[in-house]
């Protein structure tokens, strides 16, 4: 088959695919030339992550497509019960990035409770002049140990979060309107065992949460998850982490907590308006940032790419 990765695959991903005897495009092709370009080509499938959108309109218009697969989670950017309803096999990988993204997500966790991100900003400029100043004021740090880290969406990132949080000795509680259990699986060296995390409300998490981290996908008619009612809902204090879509946080209101002193700080991974976010959110000093690389570690990437191989083999096996 004919197959376009639009927003490129790892090599271990492309060497798959190519020893399967598919002839697979690695050149980003623009939205409004896609069309021309899948058509042209004869494309049979198409490869994204989040910045290629494959709308009812390409659909429409590329006769020759046969699925469309994609590389992560959330498929947002895709429009998938229309290509369905088309007859387009339409799938992501959704086991692949989990560990990535969770590790991130406790990378940002380390930074606000020890103001990392902060330091990494003032020391270049500050550092050689203001060594004790800065001491003092980045000299306030909190341990996590016996902190409560509240898991909104618990699914295979959320999970693999909370493995993480609970080896660092916190409490985890979580939320998921699907899950049936908070059963998380840990390994430490050769022994594994599971920890039942307790499900609560929404309402609860917000309360009785340390820190708040987000993995739910962006909601239908773009509204935020938290806003001001839910910020206002948050310990005094309170960190709140979003690696999960740009626009489940009411950015107005995340900035007004962070200037009120109602949340010690937040991480962001995502954005509204990506790939351009607002300056005000990029230049807020109780911010740590990171420009949508949850999934970004080598060994995420070669998962993904293998991923998409093999459901590529299956979805041949299942046409023959």
């Amino acid at each position: 088959m004919n197959i376009l990765a639009n927003d490129g695959i790892s090599p271990s991903g492309l060497d798959a695919l190519k020893n399967a005897g598919h002839t697979v495009y690695t050149d980003f092709i623009e939205g409004n030339q896609l069309e021309t370009y899948i058509n042209e080509n004869a494309i049979d499938g198409v490869l994204v992550r989040s910045a290629t959108q494959v709308r009812q309109v390409l659909m429409d218009a590329c006769p020759t497509l046969k699925f469309v697969g994609r590389g992560g989670v959330g498929m947002d950017n895709i429009d998938v019960a229309y290509g369905r309803s088309k007859g387009l096999t339409v799938f992501n990988t959704p086991a692949a990035s989990s560990q990535s993204v969770a590790e991130l997500v406790m990378g940002h966790i380390f930074s606000l409770s020890r103001s990392l991100h902060a330091s990494n900003r003032t020391m270049p400029v500050e550092g050689s002049e203001n060594f004790k100043s800065l001491k003092k004021a980045y000299g306030k740090g909190t341990e996590l140990r016996g902190k409560t880290l509240g898991i909104i969406g618990f699914g295979r990132i959320g999970r693999s979060l909370a493995s993480y949080a609970l080896g660092c000795g916190m409490k985890v509680v979580a939320n998921d309107i699907y899950a049936t259990d908070g059963n998380v699986d840990l390994e430490i060296g050769d022994i594994s065992f599971s920890i039942e995390c307790p499900l609560v409300s929404m309402d609860e998490i917000l309360r009785s949460s340390d820190v708040v981290s987000l993995h739910i996908p962006a909601q239908p008619d773009g509204s935020a998850v938290i806003g001001k009612e839910q910020l206002d809902q948050m310990k005094p204090g309170a960190l709140l982490i979003n690696a999960a879509r740009g626009g489940v946080i009411d950015e107005d209101a995340l900035v007004a907590a962070l200037n009120s002193g109602h949340l010690g700080g937040a991480a962001l991974d995502v954005f509204v308006g990506e790939p351009s976010p607002r300056a005000d959110v990029l230049s807020h000093p109780g911010l740590s940032l990171t420009p949508h690389t949850g999934a970004a570690t080598g060994e995420a990437q070669d998962r993904i790419g293998l991923e998409l191989a093999s459901q590529i083999a299956e979805l041949e096996k299942t046409r023959a």
